[in-house]
């Protein structure tokens, strides 16, 4: 799925709106991330810093993402 996606954009210059729960395939795909916890945003950014924001570690990633 993301390969597909991935070459949709890149011919096509499509945007795409991805609402995935899985990361791994949020962090190979998306160039740019908003995280929403219960509706409010609470992190936006390249995928890198969000991953490392505290509020998105707390609310998602669970503190055993900081070993």
């Amino acid at each position: 799925m993301v390969e597909i996606l991935r070459e949709l954009n890149r011919q096509t210059g499509l945007t795409i709106l991805l609402i995935e729960h899985v990361m791994r395939a949020v962090m190979a795909l998306a160039r740019r991330v908003l995280v929403l916890h219960h509706g409010a945003a609470i992190a936006e950014g390249e995928p890198q810093a969000v991953v490392r924001d505290p509020a998105v570690i707390a609310s998602y990633l669970g503190a055993e993402a900081l070993d």
